[in-house]
């Protein structure tokens, strides 16, 4: 990326930033008035302090009468401006985290809309990292930005108006060496935004990899995978170190070079102000020279400021960008306006000559059909990666065929709202998913309003209201992230009984039964029995014994259907099902 494309990147980057900020155009308006109140009264402080120098005329001659009412101007200029810059940094303050709290709101919200395709595609710790690092690192930026950008612009304004007014001649040698120090902080500033951008891109990697060996921490120590893990993570580190050193340097040198150019205007006016107090015999007073030092100080140093801002913005709008990057990544196709809702499915789900992959490479779906009557139970077997998942992907609409039709009740599903759709269907997956919260919310998560009795009915349906009884608030147990302590298999049980409370007219059993034991399975599947009367069922599985009592059982085998019928009628085809069933039950 040449300098052109990173300047644009970054004008890019500031426009959205500012169009988050409009939003808070008064408190932005109240911090630059305040910062304008806060600067005139810091420039004036010199005036007073000259004007009390020059009171002091010789040994014996001092004007106390004098001192003392510039002593007490002085005081109330401090107070002002002392509260003038707290109310400034309490808008700026509020501005700021207000921003992150809305794009940090708009970035989540993104994720939630967001196709699944995208979310399988990319590390789930780099998403987090966005939200979290780099929100972070983006609000630091933004915070000291503005301050000093405020404060340091309307000194520079300032003080030159006042030197001006004071020595036009000296206040041209200020002005000569000044760029000298801009062109300093431009020169390191182009270097550090690329280099701060790799850094939070190392750091987001970082992030997913700490996230996936701590969430799979068991399987690392089974596997002795941790000091592979370990090698990963040092690498990772090393490559975060090398750019964070290299960012920090490069940005570490502004300070010093601008300070180094700062000191050499600092001299400059003391030299040439020393001359105009000897060759003007006393037209430019001392006063005046402390004064004029004092303010051609505060000129340059909002520079030196400025200087150390423009690195920080230079980390912000890299860790901002790649924040935006998410945000206006393209959402799920909405639903149309005129979508169908589905109320309550009748059962009837029809797939008519469906395409579908993941990639363009790998085909994986090709001309699917399939009829279901309602209440029938559909078993879906076959080998790992034939596509038992994936259809069920399309049927829930978590993916959408790249061809081809899927019907519910007789309605496309691409016509009909998702909500609606998603709200017909019971899912037990094998991986089981549980929110920090207590028994009852993850229970009730599909129906929030169900009474009590209900929720009881369908925990002891689940067979899960003996281990609920044991905990030691029952119900009102919180249980952490992803179940916390409970064992998988009781895991599994909730997520059961949660779709028994909501009872949609259809279900989905991905491996319902795969963490449980074989007496409590037995139970389960006589309750699934139960559960299943009247409703279209589709049962993925890959223990044959569990779907022996299903209507009609689909072989697949490379995205296609090659056998369809109950239990014994492909037992005695004597085709691949029954080299499957055979192979689990040899005996």
């Amino acid at each position: 990326m040449d300098n052109k494309d990173k300047r644009s990147g970054q004008l890019k980057t500031l426009g959205k930033v500012f169009r988050y900020m409009k939003h808070y155009i008064v408190l932005l308006i109240l911090a630059i008035l305040l910062a304008t109140v806060s600067v005139a009264l810091t420039l004036y402080f010199p005036i007073l302090t000259g004007g009390a120098i020059d009171l002091i005329l010789a040994k014996g001659q001092v004007d106390f009468a004098g001192i003392l009412v510039l002593v007490k101007r002085g005081i109330l200029v401090i107070l002002v401006t002392a509260a003038a810059q707290w109310l400034m940094n309490m808008c700026n303050n509020r501005m700021t985290y207000k921003i992150v709290r809305d794009i940090r709101r708009d970035a989540f919200d993104k994720i939630e809309h967001l196709p699944l395709s995208y979310i399988d595609s990319h590390s789930h710790g780099d998403l987090v990292s966005r939200i979290i690092a780099d929100v972070d690192t983006f609000a630091d930026g933004l915070l000291m930005g503005f301050t000093q950008l405020f404060t340091g612009g309307a000194t520079i304004v300032g003080t030159l108006l006042f030197m001006l007014s004071i020595n036009v001649k000296i206040t041209i040698v200020v002005v000569v060496l000044t760029p000298i120090s801009l062109f300093v902080a431009s020169f390191i500033a182009k270097r550090t935004y690329s280099m701060f951008r790799l850094q939070s891109k190392t750091r987001g990697e970082q992030t997913a990899l700490i996230e996936e060996m701590v969430g799979n921490q068991k399987v690392v120590q089974a596997f002795n995978h941790e000091d592979e893990a370990l090698e990963q993570f040092d690498e990772i580190n090393e490559r975060l170190q090398d750019c964070s050193l290299r960012a920090t340097f490069f940005s570490s040198l502004t300070n010093p070079c601008t300070r180094f150019v700062n000191s050499l205007v600092y001299a400059s006016v003391g030299i040439t102000g020393a001359f105009a107090v000897i060759l003007t015999g006393g037209a430019f007073s001392v006063g005046n020279l402390s004064c004029f030092l004092t303010y051609a100080n505060q000129y340059t140093k909002p520079f030196n400021e400025i200087s150390g801002v423009i690195t920080e913005l230079q980390n912000a709008l890299a860790c901002a960008s790649r924040i935006f990057e998410l945000i206006e990544e393209p959402a799920e196709q909405p639903d149309a306006e005129d979508a169908f809702v589905l109320t309550k499915a009748d059962g009837h789900v029809d797939v008519e000559h469906v395409y579908f992959s993941y990639t363009r490479e790998q085909k994986l779906i090709e001309d699917f059909n399939l009829h279901v009557e309602p209440g029938q139970r559909v078993a879906i077997v076959g080998p790992t990666g034939c596509g038992k998942t994936t259809l069920i992907n399309l049927l829930m609409r978590f993916y959408d065929p790249n061809s081809g039709v899927i019907k519910v009740s007789g309605h496309d599903i691409m016509g009909m709202t998702r909500e609606s759709l998603r709200s017909n269907y019971g899912m037990v997956l094998q991986e089981t998913w549980l929110k920090k919260g207590t028994i009852r919310e993850n229970i009730c998560m599909g129906r929030p309003e169900a009474t009590e009795e209900e929720m009881i009915a369908a925990a002891k349906a689940s067979h899960a209201h003996s281990f609920i009884k044991r905990l030691p608030q029952g119900y009102d147990t919180v249980i952490g992230e992803d179940g916390g302590s409970l064992s998988q298999g009781q895991k599994q049980l909730l997520c059961i009984a949660r779709v028994m409370l909501c009872l949609p007219p259809m279900l989905i059993l991905d491996e319902a039964t795969s963490s449980i034991d074989t007496r409590t399975e037995s139970r389960i599947q006589k309750a699934f029995l139960t559960m299943m009367e009247g409703r279209t069922t589709f049962i993925v599985a890959h223990r044959l014994s569990t779907i022996r009592e299903a209507d009609v059982i689909l072989v697949m085998k490379d995205g296609k259907i090659i056998e369809q019928g109950n239990h014994e009628t492909l037992l005695a085809k004597n085709g691949f099902y029954a080299n499957l069933y055979n192979s689990q039950f040899a005996s």
